[in-house]
């Protein structure tokens, strides 16, 4: 993993736990985020499918376009969190949609909310992103409550989003829009 010097939060006002560090991803953190990805719970609330590599993350990192900004969270030298955000184009280029995660073992902890606050920070006083959106898996309480913090509101129900664990799953449709 790469060492840097500690980050701070781009908003002035943010607030993380103490020993946290936000920083752009590199191919050193591909182990991190692979250990981090193949988590049960981590892959319960994505998209992600089991035992991915950490050859197949840094390979997907070395090819990120130019319109992904993916960030890790640092603590105690281990990845504990991740978030992308990928800005849109053409006639979508006021809008950007993220995914994100936090480890199973660190959650409840402000990571996701230090994650999700710097995406904000980045789309709204970077990119100037009007609309700000992601898919969520309906049964995700922790999730939900993060995104209702940070101003998203629901805009749809997707029926059997999802195949996960041998079930069909439904997704909410959320956005955030800036005013």
């Amino acid at each position: 993993m790469t060492t840097l010097l500690p980050s701070k939060p781009i908003n002035p006002d943010a607030r993380w736990p103490d020993g946290l560090t936000i920083r752009a991803r590199t191919p050193a953190d591909a182990a991190g985020i692979a250990a981090l990805h193949n988590l049960p719970g981590y892959r319960h609330g994505t998209l992600r499918t089991p035992y991915h590599s950490a050859e197949e993350i840094r390979k997907g990192i070395e090819n990120q376009p130019a319109t992904v900004t993916a960030l890790v969270a640092i603590l105690d030298d281990q990845v504990v969190g991740d978030i992308g955000l990928t800005r849109h184009a053409a006639r979508r280029a006021h809008s950007g949609s993220f995914g994100m995660g936090v480890h199973d073992a660190f959650r409840g902890r402000g990571i996701g909310s230090a994650l999700l606050g710097e995406v904000v920070a980045i789309a709204d006083n970077w990119y100037n992103l009007k609309r700000l959106e992601m898919t969520v898996y309906a049964d995700n309480e922790p999730a939900l409550a993060l995104y209702r913090k940070f101003g998203f509101e629901v805009e749809g129900t997707l029926r059997n989003f999802a195949f996960r664990d041998g079930a069909f799953v439904d997704a909410l449709t959320m956005a955030r829009l800036k005013a």
